[in-house]
């Protein structure tokens, strides 16, 4: 699996504390069977990271964690961060690719001007990733919000723990429906911990019990993002509406 949302790099937000929690998330990545991990540290007012802060932290695992896992950049970045130069935005490039940034979503509200700023991502030449707009309060009573924001280009990617159900009920339902309105295009951790139960995405793939639909957002959709290839289409879902999960 490639996991292209985590919050590994020591010290920089509300993730690892230090260098050994971190390189314990990576090898609890491995052992959930997770290839490739992104450290996408958050980067908004309260964790103001730099791109030198991102790059030097990410080069200081890498060197502590071996082959453990591959590392790969990027940031989770704040809508008020949006307007930054965009050589420095190109810097948090998600998994190094310069057409991709994973943009974090309010988990209260929903800003008036979401749509502009993706759109003037979009206008840009950068693809916006939606991260876990499942958990926002507004999504979960309205998703068609993102609606015509998925048909302007944006892509959305769920957390893992969302669809497992460990981030309760209302979570989990608005996951399932954002996939079955096809809606969603990733699966990330979005891992702050080192246990495997905070970190892995194994027991997400589970839950889903679909095989193919959980390559596609586990593997395929990440690895076309991360190898600088043309997304893949979706497959085709056997499973009838409102039963992706199992419990």
């Amino acid at each position: 699996m490639i996991d292209l949302h985590s919050h590994v790099l020591p010290g920089l937000d509300d993730g690892a504390g230090d260098l050994d929690e971190a390189v314990a998330m990576c090898r609890a990545a491995a052992e959930d069977g997770i290839e490739v991990l992104a450290a996408t540290p958050h980067v908004r007012d309260d964790y103001p990271t730099t791109p030198e802060q991102m790059e030097q932290a990410l080069a200081a695992l890498r060197a502590a964690a071996g082959d453990s896992v591959r590392l790969v950049g990027g940031g989770e970045i704040d809508l008020a961060q949006l307007g930054r130069p965009r050589e420095e935005l190109a810097r948090f490039a998600l998994a190094g690719n310069p057409k991709y940034l994973l943009v974090e979503t309010p988990y209260g509200g929903w800003p008036l001007d979401l749509p502009e700023k993706l759109f003037r991502l979009l206008a840009a030449g950068i693809t916006p990733v939606l991260a876990h707009p499942e958990r926002n309060g507004e999504v979960q009573q309205r998703p068609e919000l993102l609606e015509p924001i998925v048909a302007g280009g944006t892509l959305v990617q769920l957390t893992a723990a969302s669809i497992d159900g460990r981030m309760g009920g209302r979570a989990r339902t608005c996951a399932a429906t954002l996939l079955e309105r096809n809606l969603a295009h990733l699966l990330a951790s979005d891992a702050h911990a080192p246990s495997v139960r905070a970190i892995g995405m194994g027991a997400a793939v589970q839950a889903l019990g679909d095989e193919a639909l959980a390559r596609w957002l586990t593997v395929e959709v990440p690895g076309a993002i991360l190898e600088h290839e043309a997304l893949p289409p979706r497959p085709h879902s056997v499973r009838p509406r409102r039963r992706f999960f199992r419990r």
